[in-house]
């Protein structure tokens, strides 16, 4: 088994060429992927690829970068989209101060609800953080106080403490292809010591394409790079992190069917 636990494949980049996409996917070997949505507007995009790919699924979520123009979806609205039997996942949420496209005390809000909507259907939250670790730890850490909910922190680049904090809280951590770039030394040493049955694999696809494909738009099919990096980088066989981290994806989005 090989999952890329998130990709967004109704991008441009993938979308002009999706069935292509796809057959290159599988035939490396990989047998299922998550599309993410950042935007409300997305949902039906995502849902129907999901609806229409036996080995896609869906999420539903407002990315940090669209909070401001998303002032009305609240954990109700997340919680009523959630109920399609293709949508497994929350988010992606979060904060994300690199770029400060939306307000900050509004993305503070937004990630709540995902979070509300999360503890309520028990479907996991896919956390999006970016040059906002404090904030996100002390949030994280604060709403798990209130009840306990699934989570994994997505395209994982923060600090090892970072990483500490979020598996002490229960969460997963996904791994995309940054980690095999060059100047990602700190982020390697992370991985090289991240728990096994706690860690996933993802392209975040079209964005960030691994080595050797470095200059493309990601795709699907690139998780099977990043995925021999990261064993050849714990010395362990490529096809056994595969099935774990595939297995760790099934145990995580309960929802979804292998």
């Amino acid at each position: 088994m090989l999952i890329d636990s998130h990709c967004h494949l109704n991008y441009k980049g993938l979308v002009e060429d999706q069935a292509a996409v796809l057959e290159r996917a599988r035939a490396r070997g990989v047998t299922g992927m998550l599309c993410i949505s950042t935007r409300e507007r997305e949902w039906d995009e995502v849902i129907a690829i999901a609806e229409r790919e036996p080995d896609v699924w869906a999420s539903v979520g407002i990315h940090p970068h669209e909070a401001d123009e998303h002032p009305d979806v609240d954990a109700a609205k997340l919680i009523a989209a959630a109920q399609h039997p293709r949508v497994v996942g929350i988010g992606e949420t979060g904060l994300d101060y690199y770029y400060d496209h939306s307000d900050r005390e509004q993305q503070k809000k937004s990630f709540r609800a995902h979070i509300a909507a999360a503890r309520e259907t028990r479907l996991p939250l896919i956390v999006h953080t970016r040059d906002a670790e404090e904030d996100t730890a002390a949030i994280i850490g604060e709403e798990m106080g209130k009840g306990a909910y699934p989570a994994l922190i997505h395209c994982f680049t923060a600090s090892a403490g970072f990483a500490e904090k979020m598996l002490d809280l229960g969460l997963y951590i996904s791994i995309a292809g940054i980690v095999t770039f060059k100047n990602a030394r700190e982020l390697q040493a992370t991985v090289a010591t991240l728990p096994g049955d706690r860690m996933l694999i993802e392209t975040d696809a079209p964005f960030l394409a691994p080595v050797p494909h470095r200059g493309k738009p990601g795709e699907p099919a690139f998780v099977a790079d990043t995925a021999a990096f990261i064993a050849n980088l714990r010395g362990e066989d490529t096809q056994a992190l595969m099935d774990r981290t595939a297995a760790n994806f099934f145990s995580l989005f309960g929802k979804a069917k292998p």
